[in-house]
């Protein structure tokens, strides 16, 4: 075969064209390589992963201490005397020295004084707190249709619109006209009251969107 400049030079331009392709792609992947490097901030971030969640604050003083609730009473150096404690289904707990203590009904700050006026025999000036570290006693319960209907223990200030997102949301073919709250009087009867969700998120009828009670019933139909 005879090579001329007219056969070679094509090929020798195609090769020519592949090699600087080549080399522009080199580059040009080396170049973001170095930019990365540069500026950390374009590097994937590790996954943080879920937020802790924030530990639900302690009751205040002026709690109403109930049934089944966790207590801690701590009487100033006195450490066999502290103590946390369970409120019985009796309303009482029992301590050492002492024995047993009405605590149901009682707010905190009087706990700690019926605790101490008690140690009084026993303990020079004794020094006593009390805590509610768990609320157990103040329940209420929902049902109908949300998506996780349960009992609920009120451990904060909560309103019908804060235990209907609590559980979950409405669901989807629950009458949110005809939302109720049936709670138990003293006389043994039940008072209806209702709540019309549609309003009260329209910013409309807030006066319904009311604060749960323990022993309240909120029905979603």
């Amino acid at each position: 075969m005879n090579l001329t400049w007219k056969n070679v030079l094509p090929k020798f331009a195609l090769l020519m064209g592949c090699l600087c392709i080549g080399v522009g792609i080199a580059s040009g992947q080396t170049s973001a390589q170095d930019k990365a490097a540069r500026n950390p901030s374009t590097q994937s971030q590790p996954n943080p992963g879920p937020a802790s969640q924030t530990m639900p604050t302690p009751p205040g003083n002026d709690y109403i201490i109930g049934p089944e609730d966790v207590i801690s009473i701590t009487v100033w150096k006195e450490p066999d005397v502290s103590r946390s404690v369970p409120v019985r289904p009796d309303g009482k707990i029992s301590l050492p020295l002492i024995g047993e203590v009405e605590a149901s009904g009682l707010t905190p700050p009087k706990l700690a004084t019926v605790i101490a006026e008690k140690l009084k025999a026993y303990v020079s000036n004794p020094e006593v707190s009390v805590i509610v570290e768990q609320v157990k006693s103040q329940v209420v319960n929902i049902v109908g249709q949300v998506l996780r209907p349960s009992p609920m223990v009120l451990t904060r200030p909560t309103t019908i619109l804060d235990a209907i997102a609590l559980a979950g949301g409405p669901a989807q073919f629950a009458k949110l006209k005809s939302i109720y709250v049936l709670r138990p009087l003293p006389d043994g009867r039940q008072q209806k009251l209702y709540f019309n969700y549609k309003a009260v998120i329209k910013g409309q009828k807030l006066e319904q969107n009311i604060y749960l009670k323990s022993g309240d019933t909120l029905v979603v139909p």
